[in-house]
């Protein structure tokens, strides 16, 4: 199976989940809220003539218009339905009762019949009236559609107070520059990055709102795309499970090899419960010192030397216990190897990425046989010489470019390693070294280079064809993306057509 497939099955396993989800939910939800739903049913029936549920067009799926489900929380007059689409604060359609069945989302309960047949998610982007969504942006208006709407959302949670932040007879105006945009800005993040578990994280902050006091305190917006339950799946149990694997099998293999020089009794219930163990005591330090947070792909030199204190921990842990046991478990030297072997396994799981990465780029300089992207000299040792290496190495520049080594004059240099990359001579190699390598680019990352040494540098160019480089041309390069970027900034937001209006 590749990656491509390994990815749609991933896809439609989430959608697949999703839906079983909503299924079930809303069965259950329908049946065990059935005396609740009656009685609110009589509270509006009495309040006011007119039906108990409202049922307004709304743009669903691939933009396909669905009636959304509603307990009516406005009098059944001929100006409610004539008013605008969104309701400000002081809305005089709103019955007393459908102020209280707004602030508390009960009026919403009835899309439980949207969810379960099927127009509906429990989670996803907020169900637009479909005059409005028909005026949004075409490109926004398919990425949101492409998924069912949803009872709640991230984009409803932090704008749960919509009615009380539109105010004046220009609501809508306000409602249309500032609130909608952000809003779609929202649904678009929701639908790039949402799953199973976000989505449980997403209703759990719906249910939360609903107190008082976390209803009147701001949730970070990254709490909703990455919430707690999320979070400590993604950054807990998920690295419990691979060190779990690993202690076990290096219980394994040290038990094997520990075999052919005398007797053990162990037994794979006694490395599971040991493997166990070392998982559990290594998670629990882990997650103790901001381990399990890391980003491993991007981590510092302080992350593995902070992986090392915590095996060395787990390893102390683990050696006492079985000391201060009656029957130690395991012979100490035993003890002392496996945890050995799975410091390795910690560390090579968690830099993996950056393994296969160094050994890759090991094996391709020790081979000599090809470079990948243009070939680059460095000229110089110094402050800038390690910025323009640690720019070459970022993002898409390090598959652009492909640096051969550094040249510098101090002697006492020559044949080290600096910065990742060898210094294969000085100055007056160059033209030789240019040539051999096929260099496409030399990079002046030395200031008060004499005139000398800079005209040997044109020549050099010149009769190689190679081109130049100075650090300044790669400040000026760094200055016009920051500009670029800074000026772009805005291309995620979402454009509302200048004439909306409601209807």
């Amino acid at each position: 199976m590749n990656i491509l497939d390994l990815s749609a099955f991933s896809i439609f396993l989430n959608k697949f989940t999703k839906r079983a989800f909503d299924v079930t939910a809303s069965l259950l939800g329908l049946f065990f809220l059935a005396p609740f739903l009656i009685i609110i049913s009589t509270m509006i029936k009495r309040e006011s003539p007119g039906p108990v549920f409202y049922g307004g067009k709304r743009a669903g799926r691939s933009n396909q218009p669905f009636q959304i489900w509603k307990f009516r929380t406005m009098y059944e007059k001929p100006e409610s339905y004539r008013g605008a689409a969104v309701t400000a604060q002081g809305d005089q359609r709103i019955t007393s009762l459908g102020h209280w069945l707004r602030d508390t989302k009960i009026n919403e309960l009835p899309q439980l019949w949207n969810v379960l047949v099927g127009e509906m998610s429990f989670v996803g982007p907020r169900p637009e009236d479909w005059n409005i969504a028909q005026k949004w942006d075409a490109e926004a208006r398919a990425e949101i559609l492409s998924l069912r709407p949803g009872i709640t959302s991230p984009a409803s949670i932090i704008y749960r107070d919509e009615e009380k932040m539109l105010k004046g007879d220009d609501f809508m105006v306000r409602y249309y520059q500032n609130i909608l945009p952000d809003k779609l800005r929202l649904d678009r993040l929701y639908v790039r990055h949402h799953s199973m578990l976000g989505d449980i994280d997403i209703i759990l902050w719906t249910l939360a709102i609903l107190l008082p006091r976390i209803a009147s305190s701001r949730i970070p917006e990254g709490n909703l795309f990455g919430g707690p339950i999320s979070r400590f799946v993604r950054f807990n149990i998920s690295w419990f499970a691979a060190d779990f694997i690993i202690a076990f099998i290096a219980v394994a293999v040290v038990g094997v090899l520990w075999r052919t020089t005398g007797p053990i009794d162990l037994g794979i219930p006694k490395a599971l419960l040991f493997a166990l163990g070392i998982s559990l005591l290594f998670g629990t330090i882990n997650a103790a010192f901001g381990l399990n947070s890391v980003i491993w792909s991007r981590a510092v030199p302080e992350d593995m030397f902070g992986i090392f204190i915590s095996s060395g921990i787990v390893i102390a842990l683990a050696s006492s216990i079985n000391l201060v046991t009656s029957l130690p478990v395991l012979p100490t030297p035993m003890l002392l190897m496996i945890g050995l072997v799975a410091i390795i396994g910690f560390v090579a799981a968690r830099y993996r990425w950056r393994l296969l990465a160094g050994l890759s780029t090991f094996w391709m300089s020790r081979r000599n046989a090809f470079s990948v992207g243009e070939r680059v000299l460095i000229i110089g040792t110094g402050e800038e010489s390690e910025f323009i290496n640690w720019w070459l190495h970022r993002g898409n520049m390090r598959y652009a470019f492909s640096i051969i080594g550094v040249v510098d004059d101090d002697l006492q240099k020559q044949g080290m390693r600096l910065d990742g990359n060898w210094i294969i001579g000085t100055m007056a190699d160059l033209s030789h070294i240019v040539k051999k390598h096929d260099v496409g680019v030399i990079i002046m990352a030395v200031s008060g280079l004499s005139e000398v040494d800079h005209k040997q540098v044109m020549n050099v160019c010149i009769d190689t064809g190679a081109r130049l480089l100075l650090t300044s041309d790669m400040m000026s390069a760094m200055q016009h993306w920051l500009t670029k970027s800074s000026k772009s900034k805005d291309q995620g937001r979402i454009k509302i057509a200048p004439d909306s209006e409601p209807e």
